[in-house]
């Protein structure tokens, strides 16, 4: 345990030195602090999207839904986000980078207007909540369970590193250290099932493994929230800030677009060994004599199954995926929060000692720097302790994730694809009509069925006679279908 502990505080040193020596390239500039000044080459644009998609859900949460259900239930998470870059990469990475956004609202204010800019900032700010305190829940588990934390200060202890080197660096740090990250991610999960393969091999139990297709075609296998969970991460993530961040920051369409592949198959290169492994982790306990309890089962085998050097590499892969997200989610946020939210914008097209602060009333600060770099940096407090208090109220991984990518779906995505391709089409009114029917249909489901993802709504649940677990799923394309008609049926 001692050299667990060395090994995990030696990744977080790393990557804490990474990420504060390279925030000197941001030089007092927003656009290098959010969109790393437009530049970031094919590499490094490729490891910070896998990086980003390989978050704790995909990893941890993935093994524990494979092991107490099925492989479908814990693989949708990896095949979800590597299926939203193949489509990001196939159809949305060149227009978008060659617009020149700084982030993900700017889209909607240009197509529709600054209400739209600022409802569909709202519905970012809730998502990114969520998958941030996705991220920090992971964390929090795994500093009680090998650095002896309380999971509260495990919470608060993993959120303060994440802000600390984001705050510095923004995106040049995210990106730099997500090299790092996706490094250690990569040759983690590769080893562990090269491991787990050679020393216990690989047991699948019956019904719950990849030919187990029953976990996609009958409800009471978990159908419909296996296939909710794809649909949420590989059509909801498409209209995800940190995502669309990485597109802009690409040097130019080509790297943006290659980037999106390269990341859409190391995401699935990382992300399914861990589920292959989830389904010999029940048999492998077994026959060491141990149970897991209520930590999660991956832990109680990196514990008890593995040697430490490959405890500590899977390990430093959660811990790289916690950070990965989290630092995208905390820079995202913050800088929507600032620049569309506030409205504080600068021209990101000129020289970097040309850029002023435009467009709002009042502004937060008064310095000589960037306002919109130091707006976004005294936003980045807010957007983290809002983490940590969904972390502390739901502590789940997995639910957390899709929750967050189901909301973007329900209320995003479908004013995005017709502002985009359907310019002609898209309104202000068919806009605000798809946002508002599509988030408050998805949120009212939320609350009126009592489990989520198949875990028990903790968070915010009206009891109900009418929505039962079996309806666990549909919401998911519920809601997305009644933006979709709104946004068609508004009058023009």
């Amino acid at each position: 345990m001692n050299a667990i502990v060395v090994g995990l505080v030696g990744i977080v040193v790393l990557m804490l030195g990474v990420g504060f020596y390279v925030s000197r390239k941001v030089k007092g500039d927003s656009v290098n602090y959010i969109v790393a000044g437009r530049g970031l080459v094919l590499p490094l644009a490729a490891a910070t999207l896998m990086a980003q998609s390989l978050d704790s859900n995909a990893t941890l949460g993935n093994t524990d839904l494979v092991a107490s259900t099925g492989f479908w239930a814990g693989a949708a998470l990896p095949i979800g986000l590597a299926t939203c870059l193949f489509l990001t990469g196939l159809f949305f990475a060149k227009p978008m980078n060659r617009m020149d956004l700084v982030t993900l609202p700017d889209f909607y204010r240009r197509k529709y207007g600054r209400v739209v800019e600022v409802l569909s900032s709202g519905v970012m700010l809730l998502a990114y909540a969520f998958l941030l305190a996705g991220n920090l829940v992971a964390g929090g588990y795994l500093f009680q369970t090998f650095l002896g934390f309380d999971y509260t200060i495990g919470v608060v202890a993993i959120a303060a590193i994440i802000f600390s080197y984001t705050v510095a660096g923004g995106l040049f740090s995210v990106a730099y250290t997500d090299v790092v990250q996706a490094g250690i991610a990569l040759i983690g999960s590769l080893a562990l099932i090269v491991y787990v393969a050679t020393h216990y091999g690989i047991t699948v139990p019956s019904g719950a493994g990849p030919t187990a297709f029953g976990q996609l075609t009958n409800p009471a296998q978990g159908a419909y929230i296996n296939w909710a969970s794809i649909v949420a991460l590989g059509l909801g993530d498409i209209v995800a800030v940190d995502f669309m961040e990485r597109v802009f920051a690409a040097d130019d369409p080509e790297t943006a677009q290659k980037a999106c592949f390269i990341g859409s198959a190391g995401t699935l290169i990382i992300g399914i060994p861990f589920s292959v492994v989830a389904l010999s982790m029940p048999s492998i306990l077994s026959s060491l004599g141990v149970q897991s309890g209520s930590e999660a089962m991956l832990y109680t085998l990196l514990q008890s199954g593995v040697p430490t050097w490959l405890a500590v590499l899977v390990l430093g892969g959660i811990v790289a995926a916690s950070f990965s997200t989290g630092d995208g989610a905390i820079l995202g946020t913050s800088a929507v929060l600032a620049r569309n939210v506030v409205g504080i914008r600068v021209d990101e097209n000129a020289p970097a000692d040309e850029h002023e602060a435009a467009d709002a009333d009042d502004d937060l600060v008064e310095t000589d720097a960037d306002k919109l770099l130091t707006t976004t940096r005294l936003m980045a407090v807010p957007v983290t302790v809002l983490g940590v208090f969904f972390a502390l109220q739901v502590a789940q991984t997995g639910m957390l994730l899709l929750l967050a990518f189901d909301i973007m779906l329900a209320a995003l995505l479908v004013p995005f694809v017709f502002g985009l391709f359907k310019p002609d089409f898209a309104t202000r009114q068919a806009a605000l009509g798809a946002i508002l029917t599509g988030s408050i249909t998805r949120l009212v489901l939320f609350a009126l069925v009592p489990t989520t993802y198949a875990i028990p709504n903790t968070l915010f649940y009206i009891q109900n006679p009418w929505f039962t677990p079996a309806f666990d799923g549909l919401p998911t394309f519920i809601a997305p279908a009644v933006a979709l008609v709104t946004y068609v049926a508004s009058p023009r």
